[in-house]
């Protein structure tokens, strides 16, 4: 479906941008997460335990922390790997507190985390188009 612009009385068609790298993606939706989601950043590519997630973001309204994954292609385990990451995350809330502290010098405590809002956005690059799903 195309995406248009308004200027003045006119629409102009949006062109697409094409993203041929999840790092292009990421990087973009990074620098905007508080235009695209009202999030605030707290890291790229944050290790837990093995394991990196793509981006560690914080919810200041509901005081939750999001994962934000990004996918290259289709993947039916992209649910699977999400309720992963999200327990994960929910077995390290020290680590995630801790961070969030460091990067953004603030000082946040576990009991001004609400964890049970906590969640995982899937952003999906395909050939055509980028969709969100939240």
């Amino acid at each position: 479906m195309p995406l248009y612009k308004i200027d003045g009385k006119r629409l102009k068609l949006i062109k697409e941008k094409s993203f041929s790298l999840e790092k292009d993606l990421q990087k973009l939706t990074e620098e905007n997460l508080e235009t695209l989601f009202g999030l605030e950043f707290v890291q790229t590519e944050f290790q837990l335990n093995d394991r990196f997630i793509d981006t560690l973001a914080f919810n200041p309204e509901t005081k939750s922390f999001v994962i934000i994954e990004y996918k290259k292609d289709k993947s039916f385990s992209v649910v699977d790997q999400g309720y992963a990451y999200l327990s994960l995350m929910l077995s390290n809330k020290g680590e995630c507190i801790l961070e969030y502290n460091e990067q953004k010098d603030k000082t946040l405590h576990r009991k001004d985390v609400d964890w049970t809002q906590s969640k995982v956005i899937f952003i999906s690059l395909t050939s055509r188009l980028i969709k969100l799903k939240q």
